[in-house]
Parts: structure tokens; sequence; C-alpha cells
């Protein structure tokens, strides 16, 4: 837990769940967000230490030739193992964690959010203040990440949601949750949340 500096509060939700987009209503508030999913990606193409790990662990398949991770390969080779996913995981989340705690330690807001789809799953809730949960409908989140990622078929999708927590299972250990679905106006939702943590930060 945070002392002093921002609060760090977690922000996470099923693939395809919005999160993202959520995410974006609490920027324009001026909330630095921390998008660990893509700076996940970026640490794989660029960290040494990281890419060394990945193809001792996966091959030299794990890279294209100009250096960025192969990511059909390790769609249809990692991604579709439970055993893989977890080393993957045990070699990406260290150094993801290490960049997100420098980064925070840099920022003057009241409170940050870290964006990621795992959160619980890597116990990475224990580290952080608060963490708010993105719920959206199963068929509906299939429905966004097919039409976000042509690359994936539909059973990768589905192996993907296997291996996260259940939407409700998130919900019972969030501090808070936002439901993403056509009734449910999402700004409110975050004015509510960002007005809860200011008050608790000016406490």
């Amino acid at each position: 837990m945070s002392k002093s500096g921002p609060l760090l509060v977690g922000i996470t939700g099923g693939i395809g769940s919005g999160k993202s987009t959520v995410a974006k209503i609490f920027s324009i508030l001026g909330i630095p967000i921390y998008y660990a999913d893509d700076r996940a990606k970026w640490l794989m193409a660029n960290n040494i230490q990281l890419k060394n790990r990945i193809t001792t662990a996966f091959g030299v398949d794990s890279y294209l030739p100009d250096g960025n991770p192969n990511r059909s390969f390790l769609a249809k080779e990692v991604f579709s193992d439970p055993e893989k996913v977890k080393t993957i995981n045990s070699l990406v989340h260290p150094a993801v964690g290490k960049d997100f705690a420098d980064w925070a330690s840099i920022q003057s807001s009241p409170y940050v959010l870290k964006e990621a789809a795992l959160i619980f799953e890597t116990g990475n809730n224990k580290v952080l203040d608060h963490v708010i949960n993105v719920s959206s409908p199963l068929k509906i989140r299939i429905a966004r990440t097919l039409m976000r990622d042509p690359f994936r078929s539909e059973e990768q999708v589905n192996q993907i949601i296997n291996q996260q927590l259940p939407d409700e299972q998130k919900n019972e250990l969030a501090d808070f949750v936002i439901k993403n679905t056509d009734n449910k106006l999402l700004i409110p939702q975050v004015l509510s949340i960002h007005q809860q943590l200011i008050a608790e930060k000016c406490e």
C-alpha cells in the first residue's frame, strides 16, 4: 500500500470488457494512466533481459527478425497452453511491476491508475490501494475482442477468458465495480469513483 505519493489504483476487467475506454475517461479528468498490457508489449520488444528470458523459454521463433515479438507464434504456441502462460507471465509481470513502480514514483496526482487485464490473478492487488473492475456481459466481450484483434480466433479468445477469473468473482474482490452495459452510462460511474478517491487522498 502506498503511504506517500499517489494512491495506487488498479483498473481491470476481462478481455473485451472495455477497461481501456473507462481508463480514457479517467485520463480526461487528469489522472495518469499506466497501460500495463501496452507497456508489457513495449518491454517484450525493448527490454534486453526480458527478451533473452523469453527466447530461452520458448525458442528463437518467439521473435521476428526485426526484434519484435512474433505475436502469431506466441498466440498459437504459448497463450493456448496454460502452463506456458504461467511461464511467460512469471517473466513479464515482474518487469512490468518494476516499471510501474518507477513510473508511479514520479507522478504528482492524488492517485494513478494501473490498467491491466490480470490483477487479482497475479496477486498484484496486494501492492495496490484499490482495484476497480469493469464488468461486461460475456457475449459482448467476445464480440468486441474479435473486432479489435482480427489475428485471434474465437477459440483463442475463449482460452484467454478461461485463464482469467470469472467476472462475478472479480466484482466481489474489487473495491469498485463499473458496469459497462448498454443501459449503464460510464461517465457518472467514473465521476463517483474519482470523487471518492480524491476525498480519501485529502483526508
